[in-house]
């Protein structure tokens, strides 16, 4: 995530070019760091959030409205004493700096008109939102910072206002030469895209790495393993990237992978190649889907907390006892020894001297080959007969319970991996309650039989081939099992990843015979949907769902099946169309 000098560049061209000479018509404060303000322009109404918090400050205009407090509070009241009805004369960005005032003329208890700013600082931690008189002096913040809280600059009222520098002199990238840019990163010893980001404002990381990449170069390597020509070429990529800015060549753009936004950006980012990069005419529409995509996956993650604990818990618990079990197995497999021996202590006791503790004897199962047997010299041949039959037969009868416990506990595995993948894949509430109900309905959440049942509306994943064939994808175990033995007929296609936790995918044949390139999409859903999402490739077994079996008694989403095809797939469903639910 990247809001940098480089978005909002191109959010101030889009703000001056909406909101010149529009008027303020209301101003709330919807959160303690937040404000909302509805401008009414020469065409039309627009709203514009803006966003201090420390964690997701942000400035888009939206057609979303908030409901704001009872009572306004201090900072808001001093807004609308002031600009309430103010006309914004323009909008711009001191250089590149994560910065954006407004210049706002409006009239005074007097009727003489006047002029005001409002200062955004867009800067992660310490985002804040000044308004200012004209000449600089600080009139109030929604944050008022002292000295006590910054050494390097109070926001009170009455101070004046300054751009802090607390990163030392960064160098404005629009004003810089291909000569001052290689003079400025060269002798730095860091790698190449640190470089960049600590040398010049409103460079991210992101961008960073993003001019590195247009240059042919990594951005992990060390600057001085540099060679000049190389040099050079960085610093003409540079210098045509920042035209491009100036120019307002902008191409506002979320990336995704699969459905989960990763990064935005108001240039292209050439380095996600292979990724889904869906482009937008505004900024402002980036910002509003980006925020409110990345707050989907974000709550999602925050609400699975529990159950991911629970699964963990009880995931982590069954391996140890498997271990275990694999451990004892391993023992009782000393059980035909003890056997062996006692048997040829019977056959052989006779001639052995009474307190020896070892008796050499011929292994007549092994072409009579000289064996040793350990004795306690305590007791009589026929008594230690006696106990190695006493161990056989204990461990024998461990070894046929362990056989047992060992699948029981194989299969607790695979039915908590298999819900881990569920949690990884949910993208709703409801796909979390489906989840919870099965946690519940096999033990490892206790029932609260006083609790109101919640009903969950969630379905399975519905895309759609190039060929036009709908294809279905489990979101958790219920679901795969619906699919599986409900939706699908007969001669429709079920893909599942080889050997691991994943999602049942089906295919609708429509009784027909399928492209070749169905097969394709749905083996790289059914990869993608699966523990192995993250392989370069992955193995996928398919075969048409009559020859798809489930055990009796077995837990939901676990089948079994004797012959099937396979192939290997990158699990990548760039470009397979997604149906909405």
């Amino acid at each position: 995530m990247a809001l940098d000098g480089i978005v909002i560049s191109n959010l101030v061209y889009e703000l001056n070019n909406i909101l010149t000479n529009a008027r303020i018509s209301k101003i709330a404060q919807p959160e303690t760091d937040e404000l909302l303000f509805t401008c009414k322009g020469p065409n039309c109404n627009h709203r514009l959030a803006i966003s201090a918090s420390a964690s997701l400050p942000f400035v888009y205009l939206t057609q979303e409205n908030k409901p704001s407090p009872l009572q306004a509070p201090t900072f808001c009241m001093v807004l609308r004493k002031h600009i309430a009805n103010g006309k914004i004369l323009r909008v711009y960005q001191p250089g590149l700096e994560r910065i954006i005032h407004f210049e706002v003329e409006h009239l005074n208890e007097l009727g003489d008109l006047c002029k005001k700013t409002l200062i955004i600082e867009l800067m992660g931690k310490h985002s804040n939102i000044i308004f200012c008189n004209e000449d600089g002096t600080i009139i109030d913040s929604i944050k008022r910072i002292s000295s006590a809280t910054s050494s390097v600059r109070e926001v009170l009222p009455g101070r004046e206002y300054f751009i802090p520098t607390t990163q030392g002199d960064k160098l404005n990238p629009l004003l810089i030469s291909r000569e001052s840019f290689i003079s400025s990163i060269a002798d730095k010893p860091m790698n190449i895209s640190k470089a960049i980001y600590t040398s010049f404002t409103g460079i991210s990381p992101l961008i960073a790495n993003e001019i590195t990449y247009r240059a042919g170069l990594d951005g992990d390597m060390p600057v001085s393993s540099l060679e000049e020509t190389q040099l050079l070429h960085l610093a003409n990529n540079f210098i045509w990237f920042m035209e491009d800015i100036q120019a307002q060549k902008h191409v506002p753009n979320i990336v995704r992978n699969g459905k989960e936004p990763i990064d935005y950006s108001s240039v292209s980012l050439t380095m996600y190649e292979g990724y889904e990069t869906t482009t937008f005419d505004t900024i402002s529409e980036v910002l509003e889907n980006y925020y409110a995509e990345k707050n989907v996956y974000s709550r999602i993650r925050q609400k699975s907390v529990d159950l991911r604990k629970i699964v963990a818990t009880a995931l982590e618990r069954n391996v140890k006892k498997y271990d275990l079990q694999i451990k004892q197995q391993k023992d009782a497999e000393k059980k035909d020894k003890y056997k062996l021996y006692g048997e040829l202590l019977q056959a052989y006791g006779y001639g052995i001297e009474p307190g020896a503790k070892f008796a050499e004897v011929e292994n007549y199962y092994d072409n009579n080959t000289l064996i040793k047997i350990p004795l306690d010299e305590t007791k009589s041949a026929l008594e230690n007969s006696k106990k190695y039959f006493e161990k056989y037969g204990k461990l024998k009868r461990t070894s046929e319970a362990l056989e047992g416990l060992i699948e029981e506990t194989h299969t607790q595995i695979i039915h908590l991996e298999s819900i881990q993948n569920a949690l990884d894949i949910a993208v709703s509430s409801d796909d979390l309650i489906q989840i919870k109900e099965e946690l519940m309905g096999y033990g490892f959440i206790k029932k609260n039989r006083s609790a109101k049942k919640e009903k969950s509306k969630s379905k399975p994943f519905h895309y759609r081939s190039a060929d036009g064939y709908d294809i279905f994808v489990g979101k958790n175990n219920y679901q795969n099992d619906e699919l599986s033995f409900k939706v699908a007929t007969g001669n429709d296609w079920w893909f599942h990843a080889k050997g691991m936790p994943g999602s049942h995918v089906i295919v609708k044949a429509n009784n027909k015979e399928l492209p070749d390139r169905v097969f394709e999409e749905a083996g790289r859903l059914a990869g993608y949907y699966s523990k192995g999402r993250d392989n370069e490739k992955i193995e996928i077994d398919y075969l048409q769902k009559k020859n798809l079996k489930k055990p009796s008694g077995a837990a939901p989403g676990f089948v079994v099946y004797y012959t099937n095809y396979s192939l290997v797939i990158e699990p990548d469903i760039l470009g397979i169309e997604l149906i909405s639910e």
